[in-house]
């Protein structure tokens, strides 16, 4: 079952990582803002980090090379948070 309409462009077209959430600009206008705690990589990246993005699969990919993270927007909408036990061995834990 498809929810999206025809004509619903789902690629990326700008991403902002601010202190609390992410938030994806979509080509067809619509923002998508989740919770940066949702994605463990991204919230215990230092700020340099996570504003080092790039576009991948044709703007349904948003790619981190600094800290190995991949999102898709098809993911975003659907609400989907990075498993449990996504944080590698080398980043610490928020403490917060």
């Amino acid at each position: 079952m498809n929810f999206l309409a025809p004509d619903a462009d789902v690629r990326a077209a700008h991403v902002v990582v601010e202190d609390a959430r992410l938030v994806v600009e979509l080509m067809d206008g619509r923002s998508i803002a989740v919770p940066l705690a949702w994605f463990p990589r991204l919230a215990n990246a230092t700020p340099q980090q996570r504003n080092h993005w790039e576009l991948a699969g044709g703007g349904y990919g948003i790619h981190w090379p600094d800290i190995d993270e991949d999102l898709s927007t098809e993911g975003l909408l659907r609400g989907a948070r990075a498993p449990q036990g996504a944080l590698p061995a080398h980043l610490p834990a928020n403490p917060a």
